[in-house]
């Protein structure tokens, strides 16, 4: 089976709840500011998310003021 194929654990973990607690921003906030739907970054942070867009991660980091290992952490 091939990863894409594979529905199983991505092994990424979000820290998006985290990173947004520590600034003091909503959801709501984060994707009025990126232009990213509520429903899209939802699934981003429960770690339901299959794929995310450059554009799309750069654009959060940006707002979050954070890098990319911030945000994305490896989880076995």
């Amino acid at each position: 089976m091939s990863p894409a194929e594979d529905e199983g654990p991505s092994g990424v973990h979000c820290r998006l709840d985290e990173l947004l607690t520590e600034r003091g921003m909503t959801l709501a906030e984060l994707s009025r500011t990126v232009g990213v739907s509520v429903v899209n970054l939802s699934v981003l942070k429960n770690d339901r998310a299959r794929a995310i867009r450059y554009s799309t991660l750069s654009a959060i980091c940006r707002a979050l003021d954070c890098e990319i290992g911030d945000l994305l952490v490896r989880q076995d």
